[in-house]
């Protein structure tokens, strides 16, 4: 959507208001990505804003891993991130960082605060420090540790980086306020002991940075001027700016928070995706039910169109949930502008045109894309036997049935008028067999006595028919919130045991024989589709559906 089509959102009118006073020179944000897992649809909200506001406003958006818990990182997470970004289209270029990189001086950072009297090292175990900071009512309690001096929290936070100290068994801890009204502020831990590599520092350090102390020092290290963050990291602000304040950074970065997306029938937790994966009810993390960009990619959703709906939704300070269909809404939108037509027939039935000399092979010019004519015109090849749906022939239809019938006459998409003969079935009543002749001075689907059908069907020639397999997938849950389950319920009971469907032996036209992983059709009447990345190869085609053509948003829409 263009600026001009809509008023500022509140990020946008703070950033102009710090370059109108003079507050900021330049702008400088971050995307801050953890390496311990794939993005999803809720991270590229944090990911078109903070490139988003860069790019509008001349500036710039580094790229920041924030390794700082090295028991779940790893470089093929790091390898995966970059990846989704450059496919959604945002440019990092050489401005990749780590916060790995700032390990040396943020600990030097610590023994500052420590040297201020701002820090002490804390013998708590975990489960006290818990018990110690009182609830939202009460206030917490000091540590007994909390006086050490500044020489024995110098010496003891030295030795827990040298590796003299278990696990657990000390932390380092900011002396701020155990009454404060802010629990973020009763003494938070800033550093803790983990004896686990790094997938970058490999055993060089045994104690890290909490993401709280780590944050606001890596922002300022890289000159961050607006710090842009998803609204749970409200509350932590007021520390985010003590630490600033305490260490005395120059021309410190602000923080702002957005709301965060969530969205009908899924769900975007790590943990519930991970369960999801291990427990087999998706195959992968890129599994095209999954909300992750690799799976939104492999379903064959584009980068446009997933900015497109976060333009749309907006941002704002207040959390909502956006319904899973306005984003097939800006798929479809897209999609229809830029994806080729082409036929093809998922639940085949013959049909044996009788009066068409068996021999012959007509061809039929056929457009591309009706919304784009530079891409130009197709040979679609026509024969006596062809494909129909299953579902475009009916032997006892109802009324308004305008597909073929016994007896009755329908148009082939830009072929001839053909008319139904007779059809055959098996021992169960399904139709194997149809039979048909047509009407020679229809070719092009007019005739000339000015006849009317009102049934166009689409088909595919047998002759030259592409086998493929087609997998129809849909929404992973069946209900809105899949959390939304009664007491002893699981959220995977509302799992839709109809997300994935797999047809084989489906009829392409002949153009699709050498279509290439992640290339996007729209199957005539179908909805639209995309060669599959993973498992489809030459000889083998697999096409995934990405979304159908029927638009439920402008439903929804029209009703409000």
């Amino acid at each position: 959507m263009a600026d001009t089509e809509r008023t500022k959102n509140f990020i946008e009118e703070i950033v102009e208001e710090d370059l109108r006073t003079g507050r900021v020179k330049a702008i400088q944000t971050r995307f801050p990505p953890e390496p311990n897992g794939y993005l999803h649809i809720g991270h590229t909200k944090a990911m078109c804003i903070d490139f988003g506001i860069a790019e509008k406003y001349g500036g710039k958006c580094n790229l920041r891993f924030d390794d700082t818990n090295p028991e779940k990182e790893d470089e093929h997470f790091v390898n995966a991130i970059m990846e989704d970004i450059k496919w959604m289209g945002f440019d990092f270029g050489d401005r990749v960082y780590y916060g790995s990189d700032y390990f040396d001086k943020i600990y030097e950072y610590a023994v500052q605060l420590i040297k201020k009297g701002l820090a002490y090292v804390d013998d708590l175990s975990a489960e006290e420090i818990r018990e110690y900071r009182g609830t939202l009512t009460e206030p917490g309690k000091e540590s007994p540790w909390r006086n050490r001096s500044i020489e024995e929290n110098l010496d003891l936070f030295e030795r827990m980086k040298n590796g003299e100290f278990e696990s657990g068994e000390k932390v380092l801890r900011a002396k701020i306020d155990m009454a404060s009204p802010n629990i973020n502020l009763r003494d938070p831990v800033i550093y803790r002991i983990k004896k686990d590599p790094h997938h970058r520092t490999g055993n060089k350090w045994c104690i890290y940075p909490m993401y709280d102390f780590a944050h606001p020092l890596q922002d300022a290290i890289e000159g961050v001027t607006h710090s842009l963050c998803s609204i749970e990291f409200t509350n932590n602000r007021p520390l985010y700016e003590w630490v600033l304040e305490k260490l005395e950074i120059p021309n410190p970065p602000r923080q702002y928070e957005f709301a965060r997306l969530n969205i009908t029938h899924t769900v975007l937790s790590k943990r519930r995706l991970r369960e999801l994966v291990e427990g087999g009810y998706v195959s992968g993390w890129d599994d095209p039910r999954m909300p992750t960009i690799r799976g939104m990619r492999r379903r064959g959703y584009t980068p446009e169109a997933i900015r497109n709906f976060i333009d749309l939704i907006g941002i704002s300070r207040t959390n909502s949930v956006v319904d899973w269909s306005l984003l097939e809404h800006c798929v479809r939108d897209h999609l229809n502008k830029v994806a080729d037509r082409r036929m093809a027939v998922l639940r085949p039935v013959k049909v044996v045109i009788e009066n068409y000399p068996d021999d012959q092979v007509e061809e039929f010019e056929v457009e591309n894309n009706p919304e784009d004519p530079s891409k130009g015109m197709r040979k679609v090849p026509f024969s006596r036997e062809i494909y129909i749906e299953e579902d475009d022939f009916m032997i006892d239809p109802p009324k308004k049935y305008f597909r073929l019938k016994p007896g009755g006459e329908v148009r082939l998409k830009n072929a001839y008028f053909i008319k139904c003969t007779g059809y055959e079935t098996d021992e169960n009543g399904k139709v194997t067999l149809i039979r048909a002749t047509y009407d020679p001075e229809t070719r092009g689907g007019e005739a000339p006595d000015g006849r009317k059908v009102k049934g166009t069907i689409h088909w595919v020639s047998a002759r030259h028919a592409v086998d493929a397999e087609v997998r129809l997938y849909d929404m992973l849950f069946n209900v809105e919130n899949p959390e939304d389950v009664p007491e002893g319920g699981d959220f995977k009971d509302n799992l839709n045991p109809d997300s994935l469907i797999v047809l084989k032996n489906c009829k392409l036209e002949p153009s699709l024989k050498d279509a290439r992983p992640e290339e996007r059709f729209q199957f005539l009447r179908l909805g639209y589709f995309c060669v599959d990345n993973v498992d489809s190869k030459p000889g083998s085609l697999v096409f995934n559906r990405t979304v159908g053509l029927k638009d439920t948003w402008a439903k929804i829409a029209s009703r409000e």
